[in-house]
């Protein structure tokens, strides 16, 4: 269980403002009819891109998941295999600017984005999301990015191309997981059909809370697919190839018996090892319902026949 002991200086979590309030600052002020703040947190916005817009479309059934929990609580095995709050301490090494991901084959034409592509090509917006690992705790976080449907448009794939395969960096003198767990089959990779990534749900992420995305959650760039347990939203990708065939994923091809390829959340499909029927609620672990698909069930029922789990 992840607990925050409070220090002298803090206040008790009761009488702080809850983080969705807070987050929600701009609506506050707006309906307040504070102009001169208003036009302070636009100019904010301004330079910096990651206080983008809230796209309301998408909204939450509970709270928003404290910021030091969501960032300190992490699945990296490229940092640490085993002790997620190792993560963020394993980090500092890590180097995530510059950087390039590579878009290639059945695509019009291979190119290459950096980070300021990203920012030039693309409108970030930011959406509230739940989260849920396989490994049956759950979140619920702010994220910052773009639809990858707009990423699928500009890379322009060919008839041909069905699904997306994603390569994540492995930087040995960077990562010290990758030294712990070289049994592994690194770099780490996953796939999804161009239907799913075209999804209006699946986004690329660059930030969450209104900042650039912290490098223990998969700084620079990152996929966010909510419907799907977490290990199916690569981090830190350098490569996105178009491809033909179904493409191998890390963990199917490492324990195939447990990890399937589309990997969507479903509470009536137990994991070989545990059940996948309710949900641990950081920070407090609080147990809940799991809901099918993660809630999003209207937003991808089209996608499947009910049997891809």
């Amino acid at each position: 269980m992840l607990i925050k002991i409070p220090r002298g200086w803090e206040m008790p979590e009761r009488d702080a403002t809850p983080e969705s309030v807070f987050l929600n600052r701009r609506a506050i002020l707006a309906a307040a009819g504070l102009g001169a703040a208003s036009g302070v947190l636009q100019a904010a916005a301004e330079t910096n891109p990651f206080a983008a817009p809230r796209n309301a479309k998408f909204t939450l059934d509970r709270d928003v998941t404290p910021e030091w929990a969501a960032t300190g609580f992490n699945n990296f095995y490229e940092f640490h295999p085993t002790d997620k709050q190792a993560v963020r301490h394993n980090v500092g090494k890590y180097v995530t600017s510059p950087w390039a991901i590579e878009i290639t084959g059945l695509v019009e034409k291979p190119f290459t984005l950096d980070l300021d592509d990203l920012q030039k090509k693309f409108t970030l917006e930011e959406r509230l999301y739940r989260f849920r690992c396989v490994e049956a705790w759950a979140m619920a976080v702010p994220w910052v990015g773009f639809p990858m449907a707009e990423l699928v448009k500009l890379a322009k794939p060919k008839p041909e191309a069905k699904f997306m395969r994603f390569v994540t960096a492995m930087k040995k003198d960077q990562m010290p997981g990758l030294g712990m767990a070289p049994w592994y089959p690194w770099p780490y990779f996953e796939g999804l059909r161009i239907d799913e990534a075209a999804n209006p749900l699946a986004l690329v992420v660059t930030g969450m809370y209104g900042k650039v995305l912290p490098k223990q959650n998969g700084a620079p760039v990152r996929v966010i697919v909510p419907w799907k347990y977490g290990y199916k939203n690569p981090k830190a990708i350098v490569k996105i190839e178009f491809t033909t065939a179904q493409p191998s994923t890390f963990w199917n091809k490492t324990i195939p018996a447990e990890y399937g390829f589309y990997s969507n959340v479903n509470p009536a499909k137990p994991h070989p090892r545990w059940s996948q029927a309710t949900e641990k609620l950081l920070p407090d672990m609080r147990v809940v319902a799991t809901q099918r698909y993660n809630g999003y069930e209207r937003f991808v029922e089209g996608l499947y026949d009910g049997k891809e789990f």
